[in-house]
């Protein structure tokens, strides 16, 4: 039997407990963070806070309309969807692991729900990924002006919002991720955590997560350095105005005693 894993990243955010007082549906696991229901047999969602909403035996339709029901719930809408998919086959000889596909000797909802969660977290990653690169871009742009131009044509006002968006970045990544971490149920299951394992070398989780964290790492580099000139800058300019205020405190005592 073959079924397909569908995960989308719609939003920033989804507010969990919003969303399952209106959704009535008995869930199969849930957490402050996460909704896993099963609606019927071989038939699952997965919701989670960091924004993505996750499909198994679902089709077009089905998971079309459903995303209409999550967005109310939703925080900072994306113009466009980030999404995967993934195949299980069952009922195989052996489990094997492929590019876009995994086969099993045998599905349970466990298993199932272990597949979504790396498809999810795969999918997080790219929308993770896609911020960390604009943040990148940036900070190369400034770093070019200062190569060409020997100034930053950056106010203290914009750098203070550039590494507010770059630590709030870091923190999402921080506590909606669990790359280096399995669920608890695959600590007591031998099975579910050799799934666990293999699934997370086949969407490459962990090189991926730390791409993330070097490059998010070299914009906070930088932008300390940014911070250092601009303080450089200031500390420049209030030295003149000092100064200047001398000189006129001095004119006007010479003046003084020329005229008096």
């Amino acid at each position: 039997m073959l079924v397909k894993v569908h995960s989308y990243q719609i939003a920033d955010s989804i507010d969990i407990k919003q969303f399952k007082a209106a959704f009535t549906a008995a869930t199969y696991h849930e957490d402050s963070d996460e909704l896993f229901y099963e609606i019927e047999n071989e038939k699952y969602l997965y919701i989670f806070k960091y924004g993505i909403v996750s499909f198994l035996n679902y089709s077009e339709t089905e998971m079309t309309a459903f995303i209409q029901i999550v967005i109310p719930h939703c925080k900072n809408l994306l113009a466009q969807k980030l999404s995967d998919e993934f195949e299980i086959e069952t009922h195989a000889q052996r489990t094997k692991f492929g590019y876009n596909k995994i086969e099993l000797v045998k599905a349970e909802t466990e298993m199932y729900r272990l597949v979504m969660l790396n498809v999810s977290q795969s999918v997080a990653l790219d929308h993770y990924e896609q911020q960390t690169k604009k943040l990148l871009g940036e900070t190369n742009h400034l770093t070019l002006e200062l190569e060409l131009k020997g100034r930053l044509n950056l106010s203290g006002i914009n750098l203070k919002k550039y590494i507010g968006r770059t630590l709030n970045l870091k923190n999402r990544i921080a506590e909606n991720l669990y790359i280096f971490d399995s669920p608890e149920e695959t600590w007591e299951d031998e099975n579910l955590n050799k799934l666990d394992v293999g699934l997370k070398k086949t969407f490459d989780l962990q090189s991926r997560f730390r791409d993330i964290q070097e490059g998010l790492q070299i914009v906070k580099e930088n932008l300390e350095l940014f911070k250092d000139i601009l303080q450089y800058r200031n500390s420049t300019v209030l030295e003149w105005i000092i100064i200047i205020l001398i000189l006129v405190e001095v004119l006007n005592l010479f003046v003084e005693k020329i005229f008096h």
